[in-house]
């Protein structure tokens, strides 16, 4: 038995050999299983290559798989898990924001039968109260929009089995989102709470740029809510578009406007070519989105691109 650790790296030259040395490597001399690590590269722009590079020198179950440039946290996972040899494969951050103690835990609960061990985010040490209220927010439309399998609070430190991961490397599209599309596949599922730390050093390569991106792309990828809003909006829209143009008739013409409101067609026209057109607007950007996807897909470039070159103690290609 084996157990495989993903772990995707970016820009972590300042705090990763503390959390590799100082609370990694201890709980990893615990297992009972064989393990390895792989420590993915995602282009990372400081020397982090060279301090994951030293290590996979020193000790051979370490491998290190370097992106050719920047592809995301999420396509450094799937790189991760396709590397992976174990009968288990874990997957977690490397800034020690995700206690590497609980990786115990998590072995028992896939001993005991879970294909799926997810560790699910309870409380913050020190995190500021956007991100707190960022994360219930995305969580609340994911379950609006019809996503019902992913918890709230739920991350990809995870540790999912073999026959998981064998059906997750069959998934091609390139708009990813890995604990949704794990969720997704259904499987028998373990949750573990846990306490979020802080960074060991750095700050965080998701700004609010990224994690709004990751946000879209989970609503387009998961769910197709989206478009059918917008179609219940449109005829919402239709009908009270309608309502209001029979009572500004009956009122204005066949009343003769007692209430006062002093209704001009003008008025009317311009009011509802403004909104709809508004509404017309908003529903084709939704709509693009999808489209996008649909582009992205149909191109059919490789989900990422590996430099062999920088890469230590891969498995060798098929």
């Amino acid at each position: 038995m084996k157990i495989s650790f993903v772990i995707p790296v970016y820009n972590e030259e300042k705090g990763f050999l503390k959390f590799y040395n100082s609370l990694l490597l201890p709980e990893l001399e615990k297992i009972k299983y064989d393990y390895e690590v792989i420590l993915v590269n995602d282009g990372s722009k400081d020397k982090s290559l060279e301090v994951i590079q030293k290590l996979s020198d020193a000790d051979k179950r370490i491998k290190v798989l370097s992106f050719s440039r920047n592809f995301g946290k999420e396509v450094a996972l799937t790189a991760g898990i396709r590397e992976a040899e174990g009968d288990g494969i874990l997957t977690m951050d490397a800034d020690g924001q995700q206690p590497p103690k609980l990786i115990h835990e998590f072995i028992k609960k896939w001993e005991e039968g879970g294909e799926i061990v997810i560790g699910v985010r309870g409380k913050y040490e020190k995190h500021g109260l956007i991100a707190k209220v960022g994360s219930k927010l995305f969580y609340a439309m994911l379950r609006a929009m019809g996503v019902k399998d992913t918890v709230p609070g739920s991350t990809d430190f995870r540790l999912i089995d073999r026959c998981v991961a064998d059906e997750y490397n069959k998934l091609t599209e390139h708009g990813r989102i890995t604990r949704g599309l794990m969720d997704w596949m259904g499987f028998k599922k373990v949750y573990i709470d846990y306490i979020y730390g802080n960074r060991l050093a750095g700050k965080p390569s998701y700004n609010f740029s990224k994690l709004f991106n990751l946000a879209i792309d989970s609503f387009i990828s998961l769910s197709t809510t989206p478009l059918v809003i917008f179609a219940w909006v449109g005829g919402f829209i239709t009908i009270a578009s309608l309502i209001l143009g029979i009572f500004v008739l009956i009122e204005e013409f066949a009343m003769g406007d007692p209430i006062g409101l002093k209704w001009t067609g003008t008025t009317c026209v311009s009011i509802f070519i403004t909104f709809l057109i508004g509404l017309v607007m908003i529903s084709q950007s939704v709509t693009a989105l999808y489209v996008s996807h649909i582009h992205a897909e149909a191109q059919g470039r490789p989900l990422y691109i590996i430099d062999r070159k920088n890469s230590r103690n891969l498995k060798k290609e098929k």
